[in-house]
């Protein structure tokens, strides 16, 4: 390999989202037997509504921090990922190449991009698509550095069943009926009538960014779901994912945190129950595919159309697709912070 052929990545978002520019990245490098250096800093500085912070160091990724030289600093704002406009302000002054992702479509061209010198990856890159050819080596690279604490241990083990459950119910607006980017209760209560007809003795465990909202809108007895609540703050998020990825079976929400959690399950009758995609053409599965899934949906698009559940499959058996809620669409919003994109 010679170093002059490098990948250095910007990760950025939380960490769902930071797994995809990983993956993505990962396969460049791969595929151009290249150096796959990460950006683990110029993503987060501008960060002030979130204030995250890069949180692979849990996983057994094989590459090295940037260096100040390497990293998309000072010009992290002319190369901005989703905003075609900010390119023509300037151009970097190093002499590497930039590839940035712009708008939510699947880009195809990243697949077949070929390199001669140092490129700078920019952009979320959502889709299995952009690294499903490597996947033996993506899910490699991303094996969890186990939680040592009791309690996570106590809860993996309870998980060690078929009939495990796990459930995201993700708040990207206020708990209220005007809410337009929250998965609705419609949703998860369909979602949970055909999970009992495959798994009638199934357990429940709920994730949340808001535990104390879920409990009502599960329709459940309280002693057929668990919510999961002891992992506090972003740093300790990856406990959450880790638990997911223990159980069998998997109702997501319209989010990337819970997309990596399905995804990462080694079962192999995995059961994923999503919000049915609106998109596939986005998401780099096959349009083929996504019909003989049954997807129906004529929702209008929202930020999140392209981060569909369509997209897990491979190692998983069954991929059930149900109306995120059909008594209202979705609106497109302005994206956060300047960032884009949905934040696990």
């Amino acid at each position: 390999m010679s170093n002059a052929v490098k990948v250095i990545t910007r990760i950025r978002g939380g960490l769902g989202n930071q797994l995809f520019c990983y993956a993505a990245a990962r396969r460049l490098a791969v595929i151009n037997d290249a150096e796959l250096v990460i950006d683990d800093v110029t993503g987060f500085i501008r960060d002030q509504e979130y204030r995250r912070k890069y949180h692979l160091d849990v996983f057994n990724i094989p590459a090295r921090k940037a260096s100040p030289s390497e990293r998309m600093e000072p010009f992290e704002r002319i190369i901005d990922a989703e905003s075609p406009s900010s390119c023509r302000r300037g151009r970097p002054s190093r002499e590497k190449a930039t590839s940035s992702k712009r708008g939510n479509d699947f880009d195809e061209r990243l697949l077949h991009l070929r390199l001669r010198h140092a490129v700078y990856l920019d952009g979320l890159w959502q889709g299995e698509g952009y690294f499903k050819d490597i996947e033996g080596t993506i899910r490699g690279d991303l094996v969890f550095k186990v939680p040592t604490d009791s309690e996570n241990r106590g809860m993996a083990e309870r998980m060690q069943t078929p009939d495990a459950v796990s459930v995201h119910v993700r708040w990207f607006d206020t708990v209220s009926c005007r809410a337009t980017n929250n998965v609705g209760g419609q949703y998860y209560g369909n979602a949970i009538k055909r999970m009992e007809s495959i798994s009638p003795a199934a357990h429940y465990f709920v994730f949340s960014d808001r535990p104390e909202s879920v409990g009502g809108m599960l329709g459940l007895p309280e002693d057929r779901f668990t919510v999961v609540f002891h992992n506090k703050g972003d740093a300790n998020a990856y406990a959450d994912m880790w638990l997911m990825a223990k159980c069998s079976k998997h109702i997501i929400a319209n989010s990337t945190f819970s997309w990596w959690g399905a995804w990462l399950s080694q079962s192999p009758d995995k059961i994923v129950i999503c919000p049915a995609p609106i998109a596939c053409e986005r998401t780099g599965a096959s349009r083929a595919w996504c019909r003989a899934n049954g997807s129906r949906s004529r929702a209008a698009p929202s930020r999140k159309q392209y981060h569909s559940g369509a997209i897990i499959r491979g190692t998983c058996r069954t991929i059930l697709h149900l109306p995120r809620c059909s008594a209202r669409s979705t609106r497109q919003l302005a994206q956060e912070n300047g960032m884009g994109g949905v934040e696990g």
